[in-house]
């Protein structure tokens, strides 16, 4: 559908990368990976045909229809989020569209010739609305949203009153809906929670178009991938199989350069050793011009990079905090008639690596934010432990930089000038050089969350709450930011869609849902399999090969006490669960019945309209017409 043929493009002076050659086919799934600024974005623009290459071509199948997913979308208002997302379904919108119009004009043109044209029409309109599957239009648009996390009130709110990460969604939604032969997605997990994630993988599994996404999310890339493209050094180079693949691969790659090139050089130096020797010989002249000419023509071996620049830092060292760090009695929050938490209680102690999951809009963030004491809560209490500092990131912490000033400008508000050096520090989050007077309104978004990090760096803290903090990071300094974590003997919260970072971090699990948080004192594993949840991402192969490893000794009698106890504590669970949602799956097996009742009765209805001899009696159509609209 899409060939790239030697593509390269230049920024200025600096090349993003040069002879660039991709096939995009029905069933490719390509991952592009590389650092910050690598030319990701680029090349999807370019795919998408939105920039222009400097050198090459692209070629494009002429009814290709090709999806783009950017990282920011633009606000929009005056209309419903479900309408937003029906909107991209194209053909069948605008049919639905004319359909609605043609229904106004019957019902308002009186019997003759005008009404029977129109009749005409509608009858076409809505036998193509019919082939094209418009009928379970709406009802797919509802099954993509809720699989994005939005309740069914929240499908007919506006859209101008959503927040950003919002108005993402609901972006992705409209272009999943829509179904075009190429995907093109721009980190399309960063404003997605776990399960919203998990159901966007399964989603992608079937899809039967092409995908290209950009993602730094490695769990993600292994469930979505069948190649990775990695962009560095101004080159890109394609591996088969999934980022676990691509990994193992980029290494043997590099290994076997590496080797060629000692070769190589073994070879040169022996011949330059040689030509030194008889330079001056004259019975060995023509030899040795041989060799120099032999050298000139000579492609030199060349090692790609094994490592990119990175993030280069640890939390510093935070004042010693006393054993409880924070707890919450009784905590009350609302906000105008939604009650979010009634009476909660919660206690975190010193060293704790927290991960607060559960469903999106079961109050997460404000849980973190009060824990922070940047929110305010209506009753109940918040104590800090003695000698507790407390550091809090955010997405808005990242919004909120000045993007009039200097990156160097922005950090040194922000620091004791007299105690850290600003671009010295600047210089560990990978803004060398110049890069430190760059304005913060040309930074790209990885490079806003560095500088967010790097500000809440500035004074130590032993208390870190973060909202997402490895959003637009590169995998790399990912990678460097969970380190730090692990080696910080402070006190982290954290709110993460990454489940690397939350397998690789956290040794407490917090579920926040319901109103109520429940600890559970492990990490992820644990937590996965106290619950029965999946949201790991891990493959079928994986999980049998976890069921098929040796089975652990058998636990000691209070062990097993233990583990009955909380089996049967479980069981109960789930027996009170079944009880209290009796009615709710009667309610929903009639609505089911209900619903196919109504569906077999459109049905019925449009094949009647669809046949040209009932627009003979305009009162009979009228009457087909309205009782079409009602059903």
């Amino acid at each position: 559908m899409i060939s790239l043929n030697a593509v390269g493009r230049s920024h200025g002076a600096r090349t993003l990368f040069r002879d660039v050659s991709l096939r995009i086919d029905a069933g490719r799934r390509l991952a592009l990976v590389g650092p910050n600024g690598a030319g990701k974005t680029t090349l999807l623009d370019i795919i998408a045909g939105e920039q222009q290459p400097d050198t090459g071509e692209v070629s494009r199948r002429r009814d290709t229809r090709i999806g783009y997913l950017r990282q920011e979308v633009a606000e929009t208002a005056g209309r419903s989020v479900i309408a937003e997302v029906m909107s991209g379904a194209g053909d069948v919108a605008g049919l639905e569209d004319r359909m609605r119009e043609l229904e106004a004009r019957i019902a308002v043109t009186p019997p003759g010739a005008d009404q029977e044209a129109l009749l005409t029409e509608y009858g076409e309109v809505s036998h193509r609305f019919d082939d094209l599957g418009g009928y379970g239009l709406e009802a797919e648009a509802r099954r993509v949203l809720a699989g994005l996390g939005f309740a069914d009130t929240q499908v007919v709110r506006d859209i101008g009153l959503l927040s950003g990460g919002w108005m993402m969604r609901v972006a992705l939604a409209r272009l999943l809906l829509a179904g075009p032969d190429v995907l093109l997605l721009d980190e399309p997990t960063n404003h997605l929670d776990l399960a919203s994630v998990t159901w966007l993988e399964g989603f992608l599994a079937e899809y039967a178009g092409a995908i290209v996404l950009v993602s730094h999310d490695r769990d993600f890339i292994n469930e979505i991938a069948n190649a990775v493209v990695e962009l560095a050094d101004g080159t890109a180079v394609e591996y088969p199989g999934n980022y676990a693949d691509f990994i193992e691969q980029r290494e043997l790659r590099l290994s076997q350069q590496r080797a060629a090139a000692a070769n190589q050089q073994r070879r040169i130096a022996q011949t330059e050793r040689f030509i030194e020797r008889f330079r001056y010989k004259a019975s060995k002249a023509r030899q040795v011009q041989s060799r120099v000419k032999a050298l000139d023509r000579l492609e030199r071996v060349e090692v790609g990079s094994d490592r990119v620049a990175t993030m280069r830092f640890k939390f510093p060292d935070p004042p010693r905090s006393g054993r409880r760090v924070v707890t919450l009695r009784g905590v009350g929050k609302r906000y105008g008639d939604n009650v979010v938490y009634e009476g909660l209680d919660l206690v975190l102690e010193r060293g704790a690596k927290v991960a607060l999951v559960g469903p999106n809009g079961a109050g997460k963030s404000t849980l973190l934010k009060i824990l922070a004491g940047v929110l305010p809560f209506e009753r109940g209490d918040r104590e800090l432990g003695h000698n507790v500092t407390v550091a809090y990131f955010a997405q808005h912490t990242v919004e909120s930089l000045d993007v009039g000033k200097t990156a160097l400008a922005e950090l040194s508000a922000a620091v004791d000038t007299s105690k850290v050096n600003p671009r010295s520090m600047l210089g560990s989050f990978r803004f060398s050089g110049t890069d430190a007077d760059k304005r913060v309104g040309v930074l790209s978004g990885g490079e806003r969350s560095r500088l967010a990090l790097a500000k809440m760096l500035a004074n130590p803290a032993n208390l870190l709450c973060m909202d997402e903090p490895t959003n637009h990071l590169d995998i790399s300094s990912r990678d460097v930011l969970e380190d730090a974590l692990v080696e910080y003997p402070g006190t982290v919260v954290l709110i993460t869609h990454d489940r690397h970072l939350i397998r690789s971090v956290a040794d407490t699990i917090i579920e926040v849902s319901g109103g109520t948080a429940t600890v559970y004192p492990g990490d992820f594993e644990y937590y996965a399999a106290k619950t029965g949840v999946d949201l790991d991402g891990r493959g079928a192969a994986e999980r049998g090969a976890a069921a098929a490893a040796p089975a652990t000794p058998a636990p000691c009698a209070a062990e097993a006490r233990r583990d009955a106890d909380a089996k049967r504590a479980e069981a109960e669970r789930r027996n009170a669960v079944h009880r209290e949602t009796k009615d709710l799956r009667r309610r929903l097996e009639r609505v089911e019945r209900e619903l196919g009742a109504a569906e077999a009765e459109v049905a019925e209805l449009t094949r009647t309209l669809a046949d040209p001899a009932v627009y003979d009696d305009p009162d009979k159509v009228a009457a087909g017409v309205a009782d079409h609209a009602a059903a």
